[in-house]
């Protein structure tokens, strides 16, 4: 029996964030629908303000889930969730109609929730927006009428099964058929997530404390050590570095004159010598504030009022002019700031030129190749500053905020939000954790177990040895099946250019070209390893121009595992190169590495794992993250080395592929996340 499943539960607001899980000590399971593919429809009340406490209704709930050949749902992993947390058991096959949607989108990003969905196929049932008004109102759902709540969770049911077999049909036809392998194992691994986001990983409150005050103390002394350096830079300016425009006049030296006008006036592919004309001519230099005394008081900070006659009152007012401090402060003509030029358009922003991070790297990069050892330390300050910043709001308050009465932080992770498929989180979003075992907040994490340790079973240079293969370059497969250390050699390329490098600061550059990135915007040094790169790898780059062909031709890329990528508005440009050539070169790596052989290789693991006590409780990037029990550290051990010596045929068995380029999971195990050592 096909069984369209939906489930009501309340939703809890702590630390201004929104729960829906069932983790929640004061979130409920209010209904559960289900809806037969034979039509019946049925409703049953779990704890409605109308019908609390009903638990009469399991066993029944609990028969129609044992019947179920294939669950049908929007959005499974959260039914699935509530589900399991409520005592039911279902471990059977789902099909998640967003997924479903997300796959069939192609990396066009369209809305994905039932209702959007159910507008896009114009379906005959729409979701209802009965209840918005009681969400708006903060009524909780258990306390909407009993039948309006009804009504709401049939419409939805009735919704999701209509898409369901309309999907499914595009699914048979020839235009989308390619992808059911695809949408079937976003299915699979769909479960997998669910448990991961059940299981949960404990968190350690104290550990977590240590950090943050960890974090605050080293942005107290970096905030200190950057006032000290823009005061020396811009004199008496105040400047708060938080702001991007005044950030952007330390970095740059100039200001837009007009700010509302400022953009309007450059056009990305404007020559430089346009450029540079319109940016002097709408932009003024700024210049350092000294102090001067005040004229107006004499540099006495004090004035006296005068009687008609021309005697002084007794008693002096503070001068206004100079606040009373007996000094303003002027522009000299001495230049503010580290006086870098924006090389081009591409770099003007709403605040003046950009300060992202990324082209704040190139411009350390052209300081150390000229020596320019002031702007290479405010430069490294200011960056960390921002991580720092992101450290204690995304990381340590998220986790604090999403870290639950169980003590675990249930790590959510989606297949839907990104374009190449590969995973996203959420509730904080884990994915954007820094790259690198260095990381402190990786230690607040620790087993749950008393005497359990913590495994990272992480592949090496996996989107590199994918691009070995999807191009079929010999060099990178010579150098992947011989371990030549690839970083050591960029580090080589750059320092030989002229500008000294050591192999940690190269590998930011080693595969970079792979995802679009080019020499441009980088010092001279640095642009070599890149025009390097194509020529070393001159498969590589062959194979993103049959990448670009395809796009061009067929308005599409299709990986070898059948995922798809659509491109409906490349064009050839004027001068030869293709439109969005970024993404035609990044998706398929990324998608074929990270978006299906880790699914792949997750799954297997969980399937190993099902006979043990030991679970995975994340998987970030190109890593599965295992909490091992005391008790099973040498079978883990051993599952990690049994998989690496399968890992080709697994993956060639999931693709039917023949994949000559080597895989490795490198396992490190410690007694929390952070403080790891390698064992396989």
């Amino acid at each position: 029996m096909k069984l369209t499943l939906d489930v009501e539960n309340t939703v809890t607001h702590r630390d201004g964030k929104m729960h829906l899980d069932p983790f929640e000590p004061t979130n409920s399971l209010v209904m559960v629908g289900m809806l037969t593919d034979q039509g019946q429809c049925l409703t049953f009340p779990f704890d409605h303000a109308d019908h609390p406490n009903q638990n009469d209704y399991f066993d029944r709930v609990q028969m129609m889930l044992d019947d179920a050949t294939i669950l049908i749902c929007h959005n499974a992993p959260h039914d699935l969730v509530w589900l399991w947390e409520s005592g039911f058991k279902y471990d059977g096959p789902v099909f998640d109609t967003m997924l479903a949607e997300y796959v069939m989108q192609r990396g066009q990003k369209e809305p994905l929730s039932l209702d959007a969905c159910a507008q896009r196929y114009e379906l005959s049932w729409q979701k209802q927006d009965t209840l918005k008004e009681y969400f708006k109102q903060g009524v909780s759902t258990r306390d909407i009428p009993y039948n309006e709540l009804t009504e709401y969770l049939v419409a939805d049911l009735h919704a999701t099964q209509e898409l369901s077999d309309r999907q499914y049909a595009k699914l048979m036809s020839k235009e989308y058929a390619g992808l059911m392998d695809t949408v079937v194992l976003s299915n699979q691994v769909a479960v997998v997530l669910a448990r991961i986001y059940q299981r949960g990983f404990k968190v350690n409150e104290s550990v977590l404390e240590d950090v943050r005050v960890e974090f605050e103390n080293e942005k107290q002394v970096l905030t200190g050590e950057l006032e000290t350096m823009v005061h020396k830079l811009m004199g008496h300016r105040h400047v708060n570095l938080n702001s991007p425009e005044q950030l952007s006049q330390v970095i740059y030296s100039r200001k837009p004159i007009d700010k509302a006008m400022w953009q309007n006036n450059f056009d990305p592919y404007m020559s430089k010598e346009s450029y540079k004309a319109v940016m002097k001519e709408n932009s003024e230099i700024v210049y350092k504030k000294e102090p001067q005394k005040c004229h107006t008081c004499d540099g006495s900070g004090k004035v006296y009022r005068t009687r008609k006659d021309g005697s002084k009152y007794a008693r002096p007012n503070k001068c206004k002019v100079c606040d009373g401090n007996g000094y303003v402060f002027v522009e000299s003509e001495r230049v503010a700031g580290l006086r870098f030029t924006a090389p081009d358009a591409k770099w003007v922003s709403a605040n003046g030129f950009t300060t992202s991070k990324t082209h704040l790297e190139i411009l350390e990069g052209f300081a150390r190749h000229h020596d320019m050892q002031e702007a290479i330390s405010f430069l490294n300050k200011v960056k960390r500053l921002s991580a720092l910043d992101t450290y204690l709001s995304s990381f340590v308050d998220g986790i604090n905020t999403y870290r639950k009465a169980d003590g675990k932080l249930h790590v959510r992770l989606l297949q839907h939000r990104t374009a190449t498929g590969r995973f996203s989180g959420a509730d904080p979003n884990m994915q954007n954790m820094p790259r690198g075992g260095t990381f402190p907040v990786k230690k607040v994490f620790v087993s749950r177990w008393e005497g359990g340790k913590i495994m990272e079973a992480d592949f090496a240079q996996l989107e590199f040895r994918a691009a070995a293969f999807l191009s079929q370059d010999g060099v990178a497969i010579e150098e992947v099946s011989t371990g030549f250390d690839v970083h050591s050699y960029t580090a080589k390329v750059i320092t030989d250019a002229g500008q000294p490098t050591d192999r940690q600061t190269a590998k930011a550059h080693t595969f970079a070209p792979l995802y679009g990135a080019t020499g441009y915007g980088r010092t001279k040094a640095e642009a070599e390893y890149y025009t390097h790169f194509t020529k070393k790898y001159k498969g590589i780059a062959d194979w993103h121009s049959r990448l670009a062909k395809e796009a061009l031709t067929t308005k599409m890329i299709t990986t070898p595992s059948g995922r798809q990528y659509s491109f409906p508005n490349v064009v050839r440009k004027m001068n030869g190169t293709v439109s969005y050539f970024t993404q035609i070169k990044n998706y398929p790596v990324q998608g074929f590495a990270t978006a299906d052989i880790v699914p792949v290789v997750l799954l297997e693991m969980e399937k190993r794992l099902s006979t043990m006590k030991s679970c995975i409780v994340n998987t970030v990037h190109d890593s599965v993250v295992i909490d091992i029990h005391p008790e099973e550290e040498e079978k883990i051990i051993s599952l990690v080395k049994n998989m690496n010596d399968n890992l080709t045929d697994l993956i060639n068995n999931a693709f039917a592929v023949k994949l000559n380029v080597p895989m490795l999971l490198e396992a490190k195990i410690g007694p929390n996340w952070l403080d790891t050592k390698d064992v396989a």
